[in-house]
């Protein structure tokens, strides 16, 4: 049995090949010259999407996805099941299961190589997620070339990606995150609370790079032509970022919106996962607001791969139109 390990440039071309599932293993016969039959195991590699805003480069990476059983029991908690379920018939979903995939984004600015959030991480390997790294790697790019990882909320599958077998999986890299984020999640308050697994998360992946991490209010900087807004309710110090490059414009909504219908298309109704849920409601409507009015895209970390588009207001929300060749002319 023959193992590979991924190249800076070994994977590309070969982009928009992944499954929902674990990784496809594609075992192939190839006979040496002793016409012996030798057995290579390939690992179907990750879903990526590069494009561009302005002089900046933009890379999408499919950490995973995961499928799950009945909707209405995370979105639209306030309303009855069947008004969920036809919502979803409507737009030719299943009403039983949805599919949540995960989008860490890198933004290559020229001058510095920025990841924003990180992923799953390995814990979640063997179910076919945390697959970042791999990513990069078919895009070019490796983890020592990070030159700053921004942390859009702690949320563990934003967080988990951070260290690797107990060190910094970006060695070369600071960080950046909300001060009101941070504060947050590692106060001892959190301790015997049902916030407390994810307290002790972020004391495990984030505080140990605390002497390396820039804390930003709304409207801070990380480089020119990326700025923090806080969009706060999904977690007390959710950011989300304006992304602006050459008359370019792109809007990281982070977790502000969780699902493509469900959230979009009826932003009033409750989320089990949004901390203070009518605050969320309000970031909502507010940040699809701007992304509908100025009619610029926006990347949604939950949003279907490779999770980038716009959205048109309605009567009672808005309509995802996902992005097709805007940004390639």
């Amino acid at each position: 049995m023959t193992s590979f390990e991924i190249g800076r440039r070994a994977l590309l071309g070969t982009a928009g090949l992944g499954i929902i599932a674990s990784p496809a293993i594609i075992r192939s016969r190839v006979f040496a010259q002793e016409n012996k039959p030798l057995e290579i195991d390939r690992v179907t590699p990750p879903d990526i999407h590069q494009f561009k805003v302005g002089g900046f480069q933009v890379l999408v990476v499919k950490d995973g996805a995961r499928p799950s059983g009945n909707p209405g029991e995370i979105f639209g908690t306030d309303q009855p099941p069947e008004t969920v379920g036809e919502l979803l018939t409507q737009n030719f979903l299943p009403t039983d299961q949805f599919v949540n995939s995960f989008s860490p984004t890198l933004i290559d600015t020229g001058s510095d190589v920025i990841l924003f959030d990180t992923g799953l991480g390995k814990a979640a390997r063997a179910q076919g997620g945390g697959r970042l790294v791999e990513g990069l790697a078919a895009a070019g790019y490796m983890p020592e070339d990070i030159s700053i990882v921004v942390i859009t909320h702690m949320h563990g599958d934003h967080i988990g990606g951070i260290m690797e077998d107990g060190k910094p999986a970006f060695s070369k890299a600071r960080y950046v995150t909300g001060q009101a984020e941070y504060d947050f999640w590692t106060d001892t308050a959190r301790a015997g609370t049902p916030a407390e697994g994810n307290h002790k998360a972020v004391l495990s992946n984030v505080k140990p790079h605390a002497d390396k991490m820039t804390f930003l209010q709304d409207g801070g900087e990380v480089v020119s032509g990326i700025t923090a807004l806080l969009a706060p309710g999904h977690t007390p110090g959710h950011l989300i970022f304006n992304i602006e490059s050459e008359g370019r414009r792109l809007v990281l909504t982070a977790d502000t919106a969780n699902h493509y219908i469900l959230s979009l298309e009826r932003p009033d109704w409750e989320v089990r996962f949004d901390m203070d849920k009518a605050e969320a409601a309000a970031s909502r409507k507010k940040v699809f607001d701007m992304v509908a009015t100025d009619k610029v895209a926006f990347l949604g970390y939950h949003m279907p791969f490779p999770a980038v588009g716009f959205v048109e207001k309605q009567e009672t929300g808005y309509r995802f139109v996902p992005k097709s060749y805007q940004f390639d002319i």
